[in-house]
């Protein structure tokens, strides 16, 4: 495509071009008709497809009906393997050993380096092949229809003529392969051609089924085809098995019964070295708070005549599941399946469930390496959530002992643990990200906020409830709330009703009353009357009406980045935007732009203007389609961060708001607290 950027003309592009479009757009397959490779006679002309070479350094899979039987099939394959591309040729019925298609015939006298039984199997080495990382691309050959195959040799015949001619015409270069193929055409009446479109739409039909069998694996969280799979199961009162993706498979049990014997931890295979980046490199994102075993109680009648509701006062039959949970543990839980480099910081008890949610974590893949076991001395207990539902999984009653980290006295196992623990490592690592939930009492927040702007991270808040959400403006009054261009937050995740119990904690707490919130607030240059149609056209009325924008923008000077979670009105993204950003003078911005600095402060404070953006909700979901509401917006919010931080110091927030809306989808589907399906969400952050 050299030479024709912006020359607004029509065409089509390679198998390397595609390649590189593919890639981009996060695609992992595409079918196409045939492959470039290396013409005959290479060793003087040098000509070789750059589809070869792309094939090894772009990790898409290729699936084609092998490569042109005018060029030099051994040496293509031989190229190939230099560049470390597996080649499969699918078995289409046959068995044993079977050629590698020369496209208009299904065989060519060479044979396949491996053989692919059918989609899923194709499927399954495409799902290691990105669970590895690896760089390189896949290619699967298929095979033309039996009946439009035309012997292969009649083609060789066929190709030796056109081959003769061209040389003849002096069609060398990128001219050669039109004259063959043209050339062929004449020579075979028209059958190649026709040959040609029935291996373009078998192609199709192949990749679309392959990619159907690895959408399945993703979705399902299948780990069969990575290397560390290692299943673990952890029983103990009320039995819990959990997967090697940390999910919960549930175990059947009346209440009435005595619990089970406790057992031993057995890995039903030996684990192997980990392969997640935790293990080889220091993490970049770190989640401080909590971490919960959750259980779930279902009632579950013996009989169709029972009631829909447990009986009280007695033992109910019920399905039991054990899970972790925790607002902490799901945002890191999300970032983590999203790629992130993650490290979870919290606490458990010395206790059984501590340490059924310490052997959870690891399995999941995730390191425990920040989970700070309390002392039993102490009284510490770790997390608890009990839910008890009705036959219909509603909730009938729910008990939660969350009080592990609440312990704010000087010399508490949680003080000691920030001297200790926890804020040494976090001086270490000095992560590019640090998210905390609001589950921290304001105390232990402040030092968590101190501790991370001296490590220069940038700083995620998660409100958690409209109760918790007011700690970050209670904090005391040692560690007030810095405000732009230096903030101690850099970005929150509320819900509507969050956003406005932490606009009233503000309030409360005379936040509003300080000079340096007003400086911000006047240089941002919103009038004090007329706001509201500038505010309902960038949003909507109902969201003027309930006051959603306007919470946001006069919380900017503390955060100058808020998200707020709409649920099916999608997410209203609300920044602060510095003078010198880029975006202020970017056409594609501008619509969202909605005020500018009008004091000339721009130097002193660095005020722009403000960015204001509703992004509409990516999925209308059925009612009957939701599974459980639980950690939603904790997925969303570790997909936000994980994009973030693998997206470097240029990354922006508008950049990552519809994958984690699709990921916050995946949950809502899912009856995990995080969708296992969020990997195949990866390729997009």
């Amino acid at each position: 495509m050299t030479g024709l950027d912006g020359k607004g003309l029509n065409g089509g592009t390679t198998v390397s071009g595609t390649m590189i479009l593919a890639h981009k757009a996060g695609i992992r397959i595409f079918a196409t008709g045939g492959l470039g490779g290396v013409h005959r006679g290479a060793e003087q002309t040098m000509d070789t497809s750059a589809d070869l070479t792309e094939l090894g350094r772009t990790p898409v899979a290729v699936i084609s009906s092998g490569c042109k039987s005018f060029l030099d099939i051994p040496k293509t394959l031989e190229y190939l393997e230099t560049q470390g591309v597996a080649v499969a040729t699918f078995a289409d019925g046959r068995e044993g050993s079977v050629d590698f298609p020369a496209f208009w015939s299904r065989d060519s006298g060479v044979r396949s380096p491996t053989v692919a039984l059918d989609e899923a199997e194709a499927a399954r080495v495409i799902y290691a092949h990105v669970s590895l990382g690896m760089q390189s691309g896949l290619h699967f050959a298929n095979p033309i229809p039996e009946r439009y195959s035309i012997p292969h040799a009649q083609m060789e015949t066929t190709i030796a003529q056109a081959l003769r001619e061209a040389e003849t015409a002096g069609a060398i270069g990128a001219a050669s392969t039109p004259y063959i193929l043209a050339k062929i055409k004449d020579l075979t009446g028209s059958k190649s051609v026709e040959a040609n479109k029935a291996l373009v739409e078998a192609n199709v039909i192949r990749g679309t089924r392959v990619a159907v069998a690895l959408q399945k694996l993703e979705m399902d969280g299948v780990r069969e085809a990575e290397p560390d799979r290692l299943e673990r199961q952890v029983v103990g009162p009320g039995g819990v098995n959990y997967t090697s993706n940390g999910v919960s498979l549930g175990v059947s049990q009346p209440l009435a019964e005595p619990a089970s014997k406790p057992h031993e931890v057995t890995p039903n295979t030996a684990p192997k070295a980990d392969t997640q980046p935790s293990a080889r490199t220091a993490p970049t994102v770190f989640v401080a708070g909590s971490l919960n075993v959750d259980l779930s109680c279902d009632f579950a009648p013996q009989s169709s005549s029972s009631g829909h509701s447990p009986e009280l006062q007695t033992s109910n039959p019920a399905t039991i599941t054990q899970s972790l949970g925790g607002v902490a543990h799901n945002i890191a839980r999300a970032a983590h399946l999203m790629g992130a480099n993650v490290r979870l910081y919290s606490a458990v008890g010395d206790d059984l469930s501590g340490k059924a949610a310490l052997e959870a974590l690891t399995a999941s893949g995730m390191s425990d390496a920040g989970i700070k076991v309390m002392p039993a001395e102490s009284g510490s207990r770790t997390s608890q959530y009990v839910a008890v539902n009705d036959r219909n999984k509603d909730l009938v009653l729910a008990m939660a002992d969350v009080s592990i980290l609440e312990q704010t006295a000087e010399g508490s196992a949680v003080s000691e643990s920030f001297e200790q623990f926890w804020l040494p490592q976090l001086r270490k690592t000095r992560p590019s990200h640090l998210v905390l939930d609001a589950n921290w009492p304001p105390q232990h927040l402040a030092r968590w906020l101190q501790a991370g702007n001296e490590s220069g991270s940038h700083i995620t808040f998660e409100p958690v409830s409209n109760e918790k959400s007011a700690s970050l403006f209670r904090l005391p009054k040692s560690h007030p709330l810095s405000v732009f261009p230096k903030p101690s937050v850099h970005l929150a995740t509320p819900n509507a009703y969050e956003l406005a119990a932490m606009h009233q904690a503000a309030r409360n707490a005379g936040l509003f009353d300080r000079q340096d919130w007003w400086a911000v607030i006047d240089a941002l240059g919103i009038p004090d009357t007329g706001a509201r149609v500038q505010l309902s056209l960038a949003t909507s009325s109902a969201l003027v009406d309930q006051g959603v924008p306007q919470q946001s923008i006069q919380l900017l000077p503390f955060i100058p980045s808020i998200c707020c979670k709409l649920g099916a009105q999608g997410v209203l993204l609300t920044q602060l935007l510095p003078a010198n950003d880029p975006r202020l003078t970017s056409g594609a911005y501008a619509p969202y732009i909605l005020s500018r600095c009008t004091n000339g402060t721009e130097s002193t404070l660095g005020v722009g203007r403000v960015y204001m953006r509703l992004f509409p909700a990516v999925e209308e979901v059925k009612p009957t389609a939701v599974v459980s509401v639980n950690g939603v917006g904790d997925t969303l919010a570790g997909t936000l961060v994980a994009g973030l931080a693998q997206g470097g110091k240029e990354a922006r927030v508008e950049e990552f708001v519809d994958v984690a809306q699709r990921a916050a989808v995946l949950t809502l589907k899912s009856k995990e607290s995080v969708s296992p399906g969020l990997g195949t969400l990866r390729i997009l952050v």
